[in-house]
């Protein structure tokens, strides 16, 4: 590997960890902004959206060929999942444990393979599936217990959440747009959906104090350098960076809130944390794999 690729291979290593590490204070913000979920929508979303507009205002002035809010009517469809997705997220943070909303959430990448196999006609291999059924079987332990402790329909939006975004990033793929600005649009289209229900003016200011934090830096900055990950290094290296949330957004929430995940929880996010970490670790070696086999024979 020449020198400027292990330069470009450590920024996006360096990247996609940064992007990860902040996603996984998400939930925690929003645990303490300690609001109801409506009102939470609604100035979450006008922030993000706010944030992401100054950047793709920021973009066009500098003349660095900022790509389109909503590019086509992909676009548009994909910020309508992305904003119907976060809408269905924010009350399931507040239905539903957070290791079991991020150990639910961790099922994306297994929806996404699902969806491409349906619409794409991405063949599903063997190691994919086999890695789908036990991650499955991890979200049902998850949603089962759900059942009995009374947090059955925010697991069952959590998962809602999982195919949502799946759902969209299927979409990206078969079109060929840039949509890394798009959850911007869908931000504000949560907020909509929230607008008549909302009482932004009972917050108090602490309550505002972790929203915008959240709104205007965490969330907008994690997706950003997530986004940036691929330009640089694999697709499942960069998916392996989106299960920091997973990991440590119940820790933030136990240290921070005192939440304890119950023991099914932890036994069902353990198995869909394994079974997707061992399935990118060996997408991982099989794309370094066919490399070093296609630079033996250049």
């Amino acid at each position: 590997m020449s020198s400027d690729l292990r330069i470009d291979h450590r920024k996006g290593l360096l990247l996609t960890f940064a992007g990860g590490l902040l996603l996984s204070f998400d939930v925690p913000l929003l645990r303490l902004a300690a609001s109801d979920a409506w009102t939470l929508t609604f100035v979450r979303g006008i922030m993000v959206f706010a944030a992401v507009l100054a950047y793709w205002g920021w973009r066009r002035m500098r003349g660095r060929g900022a790509p389109a809010l909503i590019p086509g009517w992909a676009g548009f469809t994909v910020a309508l999942i992305y904003g119907v997705s976060n809408f269905m997220f924010m009350a399931a943070v507040h239905l539903t444990t957070t290791a079991n909303l991020v150990f639910i959430l961790a099922f994306m990448s297994m929806f996404a393979a699902l969806l491409s196999f349906v619409f794409l006609g991405e063949r599903i291999a063997l190691s994919t599936g086999l890695a789908m059924a036990a991650a499955l079987s991890g979200v049902a332990l998850i949603v089962g217990d759900g059942v009995g402790r009374g947090g059955l329909w925010g697991d069952l939006l959590a998962v809602g959440v999982a195919f949502g975004m799946a759902a969209a990033l299927t979409l990206t793929r078969w079109s060929g747009r840039d949509m890394s600005l798009t959850p911007g649009p869908g931000h504000l289209f949560s907020s909509f959906l929230a607008l008549f229900f909302a009482a932004p003016v009972m917050l108090e200011p602490a309550q505002w104090g972790w929203l915008g934090i959240n709104g205007f830096f965490v969330v907008p900055l994690a997706l950003g350098m997530l986004a940036l990950g691929p330009r640089y290094i694999s697709a499942p290296e960069v998916s392996m960076f989106f299960l920091l949330e997973t990991v440590l957004a119940p820790i933030w929430v136990w240290l921070i809130l005192d939440e304890h995940p119950s023991r099914m929880s932890l036994v069902g996010g353990t198995i869909v944390i394994a079974a997707i970490a061992l399935h990118s670790l060996w997408q991982l070696t099989r794309l370094r794999e066919r490399k070093q086999a296609a630079r033996a024979a250049g």
